[in-house]
């Protein structure tokens, strides 16, 4: 309630200004007969939109799950986020445009004391949305009030750079306005693209931030029954709507029916801490004989001079009267440029130089963490 609260705020506080700046800046613009503070002012106007846009994306993205949709709508915030970055874009070539025609159909300028006012004022107001909306945006986690606020200091930028050409032109008598028009235009479109990008990330889906990580991690490891943890993954569904799953290791010879017991409380106090819910699964490991132990610092130790960046879990070893196999999972990152196939011949490699008894049964883990 209180996060919707917000966003409806930011969203009328936007609606508001930007009528305002729309109104004072188009008659201006038409008064002075300038090409960039008209373009300017035609960017409130779709700053207006983009505001609506937020506040439409917050309401469907509460929601809640239904039948098509058993994970919610929370996407949905991320969604009118993208669509005020193409918005961005939009107006971003409408003013390319407009400011190229003007170099090659120049008109002459009528710049009054009261236009460099109007626009300092609207300088300063951009200034404080731009503040207002990222203090907002931040505090509620909201990439849509996020975008508005990059969108609001683009803003202010461009029409600080309009101010300096009605100075120049009021000035010096030269008219640069189509040209101030077309920096503001490639700085409006640099901004999009990187709206966009900022917004693509949480719905291709991203890596958690490192503080969720760790903040799992130890409330799972404050458990002095777990001996390890692996295969963690975070899924995001939006603001406040976070899905994860890991594998914790317990020894072998524990008592399952308490080791179970303990990973329901372990899911709950995750879930009332972070409000992330949580499955995990339990891997039973051999965490007393010694022959297991010495194999797996060795294979260990043999892997981490191939390559530092992998890493295993899951060792288990089955001894058979010719060969003995080794049989683990290793986590490789995504940044690491080996098939898969190369690594597991290498690894067998590596063992059998250990022991030629040795055959690996290995299983390729994906890292779902390391951009964190």
């Amino acid at each position: 309630m209180i996060r919707r609260k917000y966003i409806n705020l930011g969203s009328i506080v936007g609606i508001l200004c930007n009528i305002i700046l729309f109104a004072i800046k188009l008659m201006i613009g038409l008064l002075a007969g300038s090409v960039s503070i008209m373009a300017d002012a035609f960017n409130n106007l779709t700053d207006i939109g983009s505001s609506v846009v937020t506040m439409i994306g917050f309401r469907l993205s509460i929601k809640p799950a239904d039948k098509e949709h058993p994970f919610g709508h929370g996407r949905f915030e991320y969604m009118s986020a993208m669509l005020v970055a193409i918005i961005i874009l939009l107006v971003g070539f409408e003013l390319l445009k407009t400011s190229v025609e003007k170099i090659f159909n120049p008109t002459e300028l009528n710049v009054e004391y009261y236009t460099v006012i109007f626009l300092c004022i609207s300088v300063v107001i951009k200034l404080w949305m731009f503040l207002f909306n990222k203090k907002i945006g931040k505090l509620i986690n909201s990439s849509g009030l996020i975008a508005t606020a990059q969108d609001s200091i683009n803003d202010s930028i461009a029409t600080f750079t309009v101010l300096i050409s009605m100075i120049i032109c009021n000035v010096f008598g030269i008219n640069i306005d189509p040209f101030m028009g077309i920096l503001v235009a490639l700085f409006i479109l640099y901004s999009g693209i990187k709206t966009i990008k900022e917004t693509l990330d949480p719905l291709l889906g991203m890596p958690p931030e490192k503080e969720t990580i760790d903040a799992i991690v130890t409330m799972v490891l404050a458990n002095e029954k777990f001996v390890g943890i692996h295969d963690l993954i975070v899924h995001n569904y939006g603001p406040g709507r976070s899905f994860a799953s890991l594998h914790v290791e317990v020894p072998s010879d524990a008592d399952i029916v308490a080791c179970h017991e303990d990973i329901d409380a372990c899911e709950k106090n995750i879930h009332n801490a972070l409000g992330i819910e949580v499955v995990i699964h339990m891997d039973p490991i051999a965490v007393n004989d010694e022959n297991t132990i010495k194999t797996k610092e060795l294979v260990i130790k043999a892997i981490q001079k191939y390559n530092s960046q992998l890493s295993i879990h899951d060792f288990r070893m089955v001894n058979g009267e010719e060969q003995i196999n080794l049989i683990f999972d290793i986590v490789v990152p995504n940044e690491l440029n080996l098939k898969n196939s190369e690594i597991k011949a290498k690894i067998q490699e590596i063992c059998k130089q250990i022991d030629k008894r040795y055959v690996t049964v290995i299983t390729i883990d994906k890292d779902y963490i390391s951009g964190s």
